[in-house]
């Protein structure tokens, strides 16, 4: 069944989740940042359906997330890399993670994976801050507003929702 699609939404985070709003989808990125290339071994260690996981593939490579490169020319094997716009979804990943290890599961179990630097083993705590000011970024201290590529609805979202605040 087909999902609904967000293409009509002027919105940056709808037409992402066009893309990678699949939970598979984003299953597949993470193990390709594991360093899984080969569509066995993304079957074996996801569990997902041959099919399904074919079509993801094909998506995936449609839209620039991994590239195709043949690995064997007898039989024809490829395994799938991630482009650069496909490695630009770390930060998602991990900010995916570090909710769950709150959130989810993890928070009861513990995390069934930590980040280290690659080069001397440190374990990582990832944050979110500003490239400028090198400040933290919070809900508290962050507000969305219309940006230069919004329509004239999206502007108009943002003006009611400063009204409203100021009127508090």
């Amino acid at each position: 069944m087909r999902r609904t699609s967000y293409e009509q939404m002027n919105c940056s985070i709808a037409s992402a989740l066009d893309i990678v709003g699949e939970p598979w989808t984003l299953l597949i990125v993470r193990d390709a940042f594991y360093g899984v290339r080969r569509f066995d071994d993304f079957h074996e260690n996801l569990g997902i359906a041959r099919n399904v996981l074919t079509v993801r593939l094909k998506k995936l490579v449609e839209v620039g997330i991994f590239r195709k490169i043949a690995y064997q020319t007898r039989p024809l094997r490829h395994e799938y890399r991630l482009t650069d716009k496909g490695a630009a979804l770390f930060g998602v990943i991990v900010g995916l993670k570090q909710w769950g290890d709150r959130y989810g599961a993890a928070a009861r179990s513990g995390k069934p994976m930590d980040l280290v630097n690659r080069t001397d083993g440190r374990p990582l705590d990832p944050v979110l801050i500003d490239a400028e000011t090198g400040q933290r970024m919070e809900l508290t201290n962050v507000r969305a507003v219309a940006g230069p590529g919004a329509d004239q609805a999206t502007r108009t979202f943002f003006e009611r929702l400063a009204v409203n605040r100021a009127g508090r």
